[in-house]
């Protein structure tokens, strides 16, 4: 018996690691596609000649060292963090709908991005990364507070629609800052919050490459409380886990991956909340996988989302966050039918 026990477990191993390494394939291929097609198809040829030997005076290696690379590392590294983040999330509030876009932290980052560009003209790709932090870090304590997180495993429930009042109203008053904001602030900010890459640059993927880092690096430190969390608050105490270094690690993981993936690509929803599930199909419930698995696939889903939006209504283009609402609205709903409201 412990014999086929442990053939088992390395068959599931080898599926995993083989889902890894699909993953990547998938995400190299994406990137391929992602360098060579928009409003001007550039061929593999001209990619790799722009990549090895850059000529800024060849119109082609400008487009794609100066507007494709920066997109593409965007897109890979915003995903990555939604999608550890919605993982974290799902995990700390046994939540099966939990994702920063649904627990009002993006419209945190959002308003104090706004709030920036309005009143103090901080619109640079660094500003509004400490902008970002600052609001889904302020949000996010504010819906784990008014939703009594700590009390949540036996209503998980109330974190959900705390969040969704407090998305409400970080919106509304959102939606008062552009309504009065100059003409340039509110074109710049168009885009960003419709979750367009098409104006990303490598300022934003470097500071965001770091602060996406960091984030990975506090998620990985919780990862195995994540594990006994998941199984409930008292059995957790039981088992060992420190529920209040936990959450507090968590918040601070949180804040840094969804506020600097809000911060460079905009607030997109719906991300952090499908690549999870898709990893737990694949993997099971061990979170030392679904983390990197749904970092993984959430980067693929995003610049998917950029990719399709470029192609659907050539020459003209779709923002990767509308996509990602329009591809995402079906799953969310799937979601919710298969979990009864009493059993969220």
């Amino acid at each position: 018996m412990s014999l086929q026990n442990c053939a088992r477990g390395d068959a599931r191993q080898r599926k995993r690691y083989r889902g890894l390494i699909g993953g990547v394939a998938l995400l190299l291929l994406m990137s391929v596609l992602s360098l060579t097609l928009g409003s001007r198809s550039i061929d593999l040829a001209h990619v790799l000649d722009a990549l090895r030997h850059y000529d800024r005076h060849n119109d082609l290696h400008l487009i794609v060292r100066e507007m494709r690379v920066p997109r593409t590392l965007v897109a890979v590294l915003a995903g990555l963090a939604l999608g550890v983040a919605g993982a974290i999330m799902q995990a700390v509030t046994r939540n099966p709908l939990a994702e920063p876009g649904l627990l009002g932290i993006n419209a945190g980052a959002a308003l104090a991005v706004i709030i920036g560009a309005v009143a103090f003209h901080m619109v640079t790709p660094l500003a509004y990364i400490w902008l970002a932090f600052i609001g889904a870090g302020l949000a996010g304590i504010a819906v784990f507070i008014i939703g009594q997180a700590h009390s949540s495993a036996n209503d998980p429930v109330r974190l959900v629609l705390a969040g969704a009042g407090l998305s409400i109203m970080l919106t509304s008053i959102t939606g008062i800052f552009i309504l009065n904001a100059p003409i340039e602030v509110f074109d710049q900010f168009r885009h960003w919050a419709s979750g367009s890459l098409e104006r990303s640059g490598l300022e934003a993927a470097a500071v965001l490459a770091v602060a996406v880092s960091f984030g990975c690096v506090v998620a990985m430190l919780i990862v195995s409380n994540l594990n006994i969390l998941a199984l409930g608050k008292d059995l957790g105490l039981a088992l060992g886990a420190n529920p209040r270094s936990t959450w507090l690690l968590a918040c601070l993981a949180v804040m840094l991956l969804a506020g600097s993936a809000t911060a460079g690509a905009g607030p997109i929803a719906f991300v952090g909340l499908v690549a999870p599930h898709i990893s737990r199909l694949l993997v099971g419930p061990d979170y030392r996988w679904i983390l990197p698995y749904s970092g993984l696939y959430a980067a693929i889903l995003l610049l998917g989302a950029d990719v399709l939006g470029r192609v659907v209504v050539a020459p003209s283009e779709i923002a990767a966050g509308i996509i990602a609402l329009l591809l995402g609205g079906p799953f969310f709903i799937a979601v919710v039918r298969k979990y009864r409201l009493s059993q969220l």
